[in-house]
């Protein structure tokens, strides 16, 4: 993204320089042949995983055909990342056939697997085609932005990080201001991308296999009562990505997803995208660690 397309974009520097930042981090250099190094930029605390997916991603990509599209994804996330290190990527050539093409990533920080990711790429072609409808859910004009509602729900300031001001996420809030009501664990989420987007399809695919990492365990968490933080520990254990449509980030999608077990320690959250006009653009499953912190 250049400094040109920057200054034309209306939306705030803050957030255009995040989003700017971001498509930098997915910018892996090659030391070697399926060898990739990427930066996971600054932060605090645990790195965002999806960053990690979404850095996996593209290593797998630059691996394959031109004409070669991510179409599936599994992936582990096996330990936590850190910010601030770099992430050392390494691509298996599973196999390459001309329908389709399967890659493994394995991804190393500080000498430790951080993340194992399986993809999947095919050449576009027709077929049959059918999808459910998508869900009602009130439009995004007029909704508050998420970090404003989760400022008044821990009253203190939205974050100004990276993961928070890449997109502009809008959600209906009906806790009614309060964090700990219990309610259905099922959430409709409207994103887009808070900056101009790229022209590479891998990035365009990668950034939404980054936002698609984010609100699911909040809506594992729901009909607890509970909020992330705190005495609550959650985290991502593993997360299935399918991509129907190659996806436009520049306009409103929404993200619904709903929860339907949380046992044991960990939640199961199902995810669907949508565009504005009900076309479902990708599906998204993910587990998650659901349980009270323990004492160090």
């Amino acid at each position: 993204m250049t400094e040109n397309n920057l200054a034309r974009n209306p939306r705030s520097q803050r957030v255009e320089n995040n989003v700017a930042e971001l498509i930098v981090c997915l910018g892996l250099e090659e030391l070697d042949r399926d060898f990739f190094v990427g930066d996971p930029g600054q932060g605090k605390g645990r790195l965002f995983g999806g960053l990690v997916a979404a850095q996996s991603v593209v290593a797998a990509g630059r691996t394959v055909a031109p004409e070669m599209a991510l179409h599936s994804l599994h992936a582990y996330f096996l330990r936590p990342g850190g910010y601030g290190k770099p992430i050392r990527y390494t691509v298996d050539r599973i196999r390459d056939g001309r329908s389709y093409t399967t890659r493994r990533v394995v991804a190393m920080q500080a000498g430790e697997a951080i993340f194992n990711l399986s993809a999947s790429f095919a050449v576009p072609e027709d077929g049959p085609s059918h999808q459910q409808p998508m869900p009602d859910a009130v439009g995004p004009e007029g909704l508050p932005e998420m970090s404003e509602v989760r400022a008044r729900w821990f009253k203190e300031p939205p974050p100004k990080e990276i993961v928070t001001g890449t997109m502009e996420m809008r959600v209906f809030d009906d806790t009614d201001g309060d964090p700990t009501r219990k309610l259905e664990p099922t959430r409709h989420v409207w994103m887009r991308l808070n900056g101009e987007q790229p022209d590479d399809p891998l990035l365009r695919t990668a950034l939404l296999v980054y936002a698609s990492d984010r609100t699911l365990l909040g809506t594992a968490l729901r009909p607890m009562g509970r909020t992330p933080g705190g005495d609550t520990m959650v985290t991502s254990l593993d997360h299935g990505f399918w991509l129907h449509h190659p996806p436009d980030l520049s306009d409103w999608f929404l993200y619904s997803s709903n929860s339907p077990i949380s046992h044991g320690g960990r939640a199961l959250i199902h995810g669907a995208i949508y565009t504005t006009d009900g076309r479902r653009i990708a599906s998204v499953t993910q587990e998650g660690l659901v349980r009270k912190r323990r004492k160090k």
